[in-house]
């Protein structure tokens, strides 16, 4: 969960003399401690690290620690079903989340700023609506699986995060309700990653309800010419476009069948070069537009590891 930082080498000098002074672990200065702590893990700082005294279960605490929650490594036991859902996760899975997440954000004391879930790691409503309440400063939310979650705890959690700046969530068969409650709650988010496709629907609809988008990216997916063409045109504050390893499509009048360009045109060319930012890459020889073409562009993220963290804009990659 914490960044690695070097850490310091730290002498506690402890003798069983009746006349020698006894420095204890408990006395160890609180700077210090903070210093060790943000270079061990998560379960290390929930479940052993407070066990040893008062003091450290107390510096456990400390918002210096708090700032990120990453829950990336841990996943849920699941299995795909043909009915909504459409996915199964097991009670203990389910369980262990839970606990987890009562853990950490006691500890956090709502200091969180960023919190990441992994892919594969399905919250439910409860789950969703008790992070809400004790991450009420949330800037970045990394959450790409919603298929437990149901509109109305959705909407519900978003109303509390007013300071959301940067948001990552999975395409949406039905966007407008949702993404209007989003942008009606986080007037600051400027930062939004779609997993899935992009189609005009959802291009529409965030540019109706998210204008003030800045930053955006729907790499590795199936993107429509035309939604793209109603990115660039509607999204007026944009300044960084990612459509990396996307599969570019274009409906030709009938009976022709849909044609995956090779290069984007002038006219898309055109309408990008306003951005700061046009990422691109449409390489036959390049393994991820090798990747999103196999899935058909709609990405099978679990059988590449962990490159569903992986992004061209850097405030984006985890």
């Amino acid at each position: 969960m914490m960044p690695f930082q070097k850490q310091e080498k730290i002498e506690v000098v402890v003798t069983e003399g009746g006349d020698s002074p006894v420095r204890r672990w408990e006395d160890l200065d609180i700077d210090i401690l903070l210093k060790i702590f943000q270079s061990v893990d998560l379960f290390q700082l929930i479940s052993i690290i407070p066990q040893v005294c008062r003091s450290w279960q107390l510096a456990c605490s400390d918002q210096l620690l708090w700032k990120t929650l990453d829950l990336s490594v841990m996943q849920s036991n699941f299995i795909r079903i043909t009915i909504p859902p459409y996915v199964y996760v097991d009670s203990l899975s389910r369980e262990k989340l839970t606990h987890l997440l009562k853990i950490c954000l006691n500890l956090s004391r709502g200091n969180i700023l960023t919190l990441i879930f992994h892919f594969n790691l399905y919250v439910d409503n409860n789950q969703l609506a008790y992070t809400a309440k004790r991450c009420p400063g949330l800037k970045r939310l990394v959450m790409p699986a919603w298929e437990k979650l149901e509109k109305a705890t959705i909407c519900s959690a978003f109303r509390k995060w007013k300071d959301l700046e940067s948001l990552m969530m999975p395409s949406l068969e039905e966007p407008a309700y949702i993404i209007k409650k989003i942008g009606r709650s986080c007037k600051k988010l400027s930062e939004l990653k779609i997993m899935g496709p992009c189609d005009m629907l959802l291009a529409s609809t965030l540019v109706s309800f998210l204008p003030n988008l800045k930053v955006l990216s729907v790499r590795c997916t199936e993107l429509p010419k035309p939604a793209l063409v109603i990115l660039l045109e509607g999204l007026k504050q944009l300044k960084v476009l990612n459509i990396s390893h996307c599969i570019i499509t274009e409906d030709l009048p009938p009976p022709a069948p849909m044609k995956i360009l090779t290069e984007l045109d002038e006219s898309i060319l055109e309408k990008a070069s306003r951005l700061d930012k046009f990422l691109t890459c449409m390489s036959d020889s390049c393994i991820m537009c090798q990747r999103t073409r196999n899935d058909e562009g709609f990405m099978k993220w679990y059988k590449y590891a962990d490159l569903w963290k992986v992004d061209e804009v850097k405030s984006l990659a985890i």
